[in-house]
Protein backbone atom coordinates (compact mmCIF):
# COMPACT_ATOMS: atom_id res chain seq x y z
CA UNK A 1 0.00 0.00 0.00
CA UNK A 2 1.12 3.53 -0.66
CA UNK A 3 0.36 6.65 1.34
CA UNK A 4 -2.20 7.81 -1.24
CA UNK A 5 -4.14 4.59 -0.70
CA UNK A 6 -4.18 5.09 3.05
CA UNK A 7 -5.23 8.71 2.64
CA UNK A 8 -8.09 7.71 0.35
CA UNK A 9 -9.13 5.06 2.85
CA UNK A 10 -9.07 7.60 5.68
CA UNK A 11 -11.24 10.07 3.75
CA UNK A 12 -13.85 7.47 2.80
CA UNK A 13 -13.80 6.01 6.32
CA UNK A 14 -14.35 9.45 7.85
CA UNK A 15 -17.38 10.08 5.64
CA UNK A 16 -18.86 6.72 6.57
CA UNK A 17 -18.19 7.08 10.29
CA UNK A 18 -19.41 10.68 10.56
CA UNK A 19 -22.78 9.68 9.11
CA UNK A 20 -24.93 9.07 12.22
CA UNK A 21 -25.17 5.40 13.07
CA UNK A 22 -25.79 3.38 16.27
CA UNK A 23 -22.38 3.88 17.89
CA UNK A 24 -22.32 7.58 17.02
CA UNK A 25 -25.79 8.04 18.51
CA UNK A 26 -24.66 6.23 21.64
CA UNK A 27 -21.62 8.51 21.88
CA UNK A 28 -23.96 11.50 21.68
CA UNK A 29 -26.32 10.19 24.35
CA UNK A 30 -23.47 9.00 26.58
CA UNK A 31 -21.86 12.43 26.41
CA UNK A 32 -25.18 14.01 27.30
CA UNK A 33 -25.92 11.66 30.17
CA UNK A 34 -22.52 11.06 31.73
CA UNK A 35 -20.09 13.62 30.30
CA UNK A 36 -17.20 13.06 27.91
CA UNK A 37 -14.92 11.31 30.40
CA UNK A 38 -17.34 8.49 31.20
CA UNK A 39 -18.54 8.35 27.59
CA UNK A 40 -14.99 7.37 26.62
CA UNK A 41 -15.70 3.85 27.90
CA UNK A 42 -18.34 3.57 25.18
CA UNK A 43 -15.84 4.84 22.64
CA UNK A 44 -13.43 2.14 23.79
CA UNK A 45 -16.13 -0.47 23.25
CA UNK A 46 -16.80 0.81 19.73
CA UNK A 47 -13.08 0.90 18.90
CA UNK A 48 -12.70 -2.68 20.13
CA UNK A 49 -15.61 -3.66 17.90
CA UNK A 50 -13.77 -2.09 14.94
CA UNK A 51 -10.84 -4.45 15.51
CA UNK A 52 -13.19 -7.41 15.98
CA UNK A 53 -15.11 -6.69 12.78
CA UNK A 54 -12.03 -6.06 10.66
CA UNK A 55 -10.28 -9.08 12.15
CA UNK A 56 -13.35 -11.21 11.45
CA UNK A 57 -13.45 -9.99 7.86
CA UNK A 58 -9.75 -10.74 7.43
CA UNK A 59 -10.47 -14.28 8.64
CA UNK A 60 -13.41 -14.70 6.28
CA UNK A 61 -16.44 -14.20 8.55
CA UNK A 62 -17.84 -11.49 6.31
CA UNK A 63 -17.82 -13.92 3.40
CA UNK A 64 -19.57 -16.51 5.59
CA UNK A 65 -22.39 -14.11 6.43
CA UNK A 66 -22.70 -13.13 2.79
CA UNK A 67 -23.01 -16.80 1.82
CA UNK A 68 -25.11 -18.17 4.70
CA UNK A 69 -28.72 -17.07 5.06
CA UNK A 70 -28.95 -18.77 8.46
CA UNK A 71 -25.97 -17.11 10.14
CA UNK A 72 -26.77 -13.79 8.52
CA UNK A 73 -30.27 -14.01 10.01
CA UNK A 74 -28.96 -14.95 13.45
CA UNK A 75 -26.60 -11.97 13.64
CA UNK A 76 -29.19 -9.64 12.09
CA UNK A 77 -32.01 -10.42 14.52
CA UNK A 78 -29.75 -10.24 17.55
CA UNK A 79 -28.73 -6.78 16.34
CA UNK A 80 -32.35 -5.76 15.68
CA UNK A 81 -33.46 -6.79 19.16
CA UNK A 82 -30.57 -5.05 20.87
CA UNK A 83 -31.02 -1.78 18.96
CA UNK A 84 -34.75 -1.87 19.66
CA UNK A 85 -34.07 -2.48 23.35
CA UNK A 86 -31.75 0.52 23.58
CA UNK A 87 -34.22 2.70 21.68
CA UNK A 88 -37.10 1.74 23.97
CA UNK A 89 -34.99 2.42 27.05
CA UNK A 90 -34.24 5.93 25.79
CA UNK A 91 -37.88 6.54 24.96
CA UNK A 92 -38.83 5.52 28.49
CA UNK A 93 -36.10 7.59 30.17
CA UNK A 94 -36.77 10.65 32.30
CA UNK A 95 -34.30 12.83 30.46
CA UNK A 96 -30.53 13.09 30.30
CA UNK A 97 -30.30 15.75 32.96
CA UNK A 98 -31.14 13.23 35.68
CA UNK A 99 -27.98 11.25 34.93
CA UNK A 100 -25.76 14.10 33.81
CA UNK A 101 -26.33 16.58 36.60
CA UNK A 102 -27.37 14.34 39.47
CA UNK A 103 -25.29 11.15 39.18
CA UNK A 104 -25.77 8.58 41.91
CA UNK A 105 -23.11 6.21 43.20
CA UNK A 106 -24.89 3.23 41.69
CA UNK A 107 -25.31 4.98 38.38
CA UNK A 108 -21.66 5.96 38.21
CA UNK A 109 -20.36 2.56 39.30
CA UNK A 110 -22.51 0.54 36.92
CA UNK A 111 -22.32 2.84 33.95
CA UNK A 112 -18.69 2.31 32.91
CA UNK A 113 -18.93 -1.41 32.00
CA UNK A 114 -22.49 -1.05 30.73
CA UNK A 115 -21.60 1.88 28.47
CA UNK A 116 -18.64 -0.11 27.15
CA UNK A 117 -20.76 -3.20 26.46
CA UNK A 118 -23.60 -1.29 24.82
CA UNK A 119 -21.35 0.30 22.22
CA UNK A 120 -19.43 -2.92 21.66
CA UNK A 121 -22.49 -5.13 21.28
CA UNK A 122 -24.32 -2.69 19.02
CA UNK A 123 -21.48 -2.91 16.51
CA UNK A 124 -20.63 -6.62 16.63
CA UNK A 125 -24.29 -7.68 16.31
CA UNK A 126 -24.81 -5.65 13.14
CA UNK A 127 -24.25 -7.82 10.04
CA UNK A 128 -24.07 -4.67 7.92
CA UNK A 129 -20.68 -3.98 9.50
CA UNK A 130 -19.24 -7.33 8.43
CA UNK A 131 -20.64 -7.03 4.92
CA UNK A 132 -19.50 -3.41 4.64
CA UNK A 133 -15.94 -4.23 5.61
CA UNK A 134 -15.97 -7.31 3.36
CA UNK A 135 -16.79 -5.11 0.37
CA UNK A 136 -14.86 -2.01 1.46
CA UNK A 137 -11.50 -3.20 2.77
CA UNK A 138 -10.34 -5.37 -0.17
CA UNK A 139 -10.34 -2.28 -2.38
CA UNK A 140 -7.41 -0.99 -0.30
CA UNK A 141 -5.56 -4.29 0.01
CA UNK A 142 -2.67 -5.19 -2.29
CA UNK A 143 -3.05 -8.95 -2.92
CA UNK A 144 0.64 -9.20 -3.85
CA UNK A 145 1.78 -7.91 -0.44
CA UNK A 146 1.43 -9.50 3.03
CA UNK A 147 -2.22 -8.97 3.96
CA UNK A 148 -2.00 -9.19 7.76
CA UNK A 149 0.01 -5.98 8.03
CA UNK A 150 -2.31 -4.22 5.60
CA UNK A 151 -5.45 -5.18 7.52
CA UNK A 152 -3.76 -4.10 10.75
CA UNK A 153 -2.89 -0.69 9.27
CA UNK A 154 -6.42 -0.16 7.99
CA UNK A 155 -7.87 -1.23 11.33
CA UNK A 156 -5.69 1.26 13.23
CA UNK A 157 -6.64 4.11 10.88
CA UNK A 158 -10.35 3.27 11.00
CA UNK A 159 -10.35 2.91 14.80
CA UNK A 160 -8.51 6.24 15.25
CA UNK A 161 -10.98 8.08 13.02
CA UNK A 162 -13.90 6.36 14.74
CA UNK A 163 -12.64 7.48 18.15
CA UNK A 164 -12.14 11.09 17.01
CA UNK A 165 -15.63 11.29 15.49
CA UNK A 166 -17.27 9.72 18.55
CA UNK A 167 -15.34 12.07 20.82
CA UNK A 168 -16.73 14.99 18.84
CA UNK A 169 -20.29 13.70 19.17
CA UNK A 170 -19.85 13.03 22.89
CA UNK A 171 -18.48 16.55 23.36
CA UNK A 172 -21.43 17.93 21.42
CA UNK A 173 -23.82 16.01 23.63
CA UNK A 174 -22.14 17.13 26.84
CA UNK A 175 -22.29 20.77 25.76
CA UNK A 176 -25.86 20.54 24.47
CA UNK A 177 -27.19 19.19 27.75
CA UNK A 178 -25.81 22.22 29.57
CA UNK A 179 -27.88 24.50 27.35
CA UNK A 180 -31.10 22.50 27.48
CA UNK A 181 -33.78 22.66 30.08
CA UNK A 182 -34.99 19.35 31.49
CA UNK A 183 -37.81 19.16 28.94
CA UNK A 184 -35.37 19.81 26.11
CA UNK A 185 -33.02 17.09 27.37
CA UNK A 186 -36.00 14.75 27.59
CA UNK A 187 -36.82 15.39 23.95
CA UNK A 188 -33.20 14.76 22.98
CA UNK A 189 -33.52 11.35 24.63
CA UNK A 190 -36.70 10.76 22.67
CA UNK A 191 -35.09 11.75 19.37
CA UNK A 192 -32.08 9.48 19.90
CA UNK A 193 -34.35 6.65 21.04
CA UNK A 194 -36.51 7.06 17.96
CA UNK A 195 -33.42 7.10 15.75
CA UNK A 196 -32.21 3.82 17.26
CA UNK A 197 -35.63 2.26 16.71
CA UNK A 198 -35.54 3.47 13.10
CA UNK A 199 -32.11 1.86 12.66
CA UNK A 200 -33.48 -1.35 14.20
CA UNK A 201 -36.37 -1.31 11.72
CA UNK A 202 -34.06 -0.67 8.77
CA UNK A 203 -31.85 -3.56 9.88
CA UNK A 204 -34.92 -5.81 10.22
CA UNK A 205 -35.77 -5.16 6.56
CA UNK A 206 -32.15 -5.46 5.43
CA UNK A 207 -31.61 -8.44 3.16
CA UNK A 208 -28.47 -10.35 2.33
CA UNK A 209 -27.36 -9.72 -1.22
CA UNK A 210 -27.87 -12.72 -3.44
CA UNK A 211 -26.05 -13.63 -6.61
Amino acid sequence: MVDVTLLAFAVVAFIGIATPGPTVLLALTNGSRFGVRRAMSGMAGAVLSDFVLIGAVALGLGALLAASEFWFGVVKWVGVCYLAFLGIMLLRSRGMLDGALQPTEANGAASVPSIFLKSFLVAVTNPKGYLFFSAFLPQFIDPAAPQLQQYAALALIFAAIDFIVMFGYALLGSQAVRLLRKSGALWLDRICGGALLTLAASLAFYRRATV
